[in-house]
Formats: structure tokens, sequence, C-alpha cells
């Protein structure tokens, strides 16, 4: 299982963010990403939100609520799914069945 630190610098450096860059991005000292980094301290809830928000992920990402969330790592699908739940009841439920069945057929043409 990786670590917030672990997950916080390779998403930075996924970001080819220097631990300054991100230091500056965040209004706090290079001395404190690293310790982040190296698991000799958290952040605040406050700071995670940024944090999450400058790295396009999750805060839940970054705390493991979920270790099998690469998905939300990625940009592309964070914003499908926000832009999906933009959308009427309705709307939803139409194309999350169509993601269902593409799904489904996906996985048939594995076998």
């Amino acid at each position: 299982m990786e670590t917030f630190g672990k997950k916080l610098a390779i998403l930075r450096k996924e970001k080819k963010l220097s631990q300054t860059d991100l230091a500056k991005q965040l209004n706090t000292s290079v001395s404190v990403i690293s310790r982040y980094e190296r698991d000799e301290m958290t952040p605040s809830i406050d700071t995670a939100k940024k944090l999450a928000v400058l790295l396009e992920t999750t805060v839940g990402y970054l705390l493991g609520e979920n270790e099998n969330a690469d998905m939300f790592k990625n940009p592309d699908m964070l914003r499908r799914f926000k832009d999906i739940l933009s959308f009427p009841k309705e709307k939803q439920e139409h194309i999350l069945f169509a993601i269902d069945s593409m799904i489904k057929a996906t996985k048939l043409e594995r076998l």
C-alpha cells in the first residue's frame, strides 16, 4: 500500500513539478513538501484539498480511502464523471446504461 507521501511524490513527478514548484503553488516551503513526501508530516484537510486540486486527483485517492482508485488520478476520467453528474437524472441513467452495455460487451470479447 502506497502512503500519502509516496502518492504525493508520484503525482508531483507525473506533473513534472519540482518540490519547489509545488511549494510555491501551495504557498508553503519546500521543507514542508519534503516532510509530506517522507511521511513525517500530514497536511490539514484544507491543504490536502488544495494538493488534490493542484495534482488533479481526489483527497480520497491521496489518503488511501480506495487503493484501487487509479482512475481518480486520471483527470480525463474525473472530468467525464463530473460532466455526467451535471446532467439530469434521466440522462445520467441513459449514459450509465450505455456504458454498462459497452463494458459487458468488452468483457465478453475477452473470453
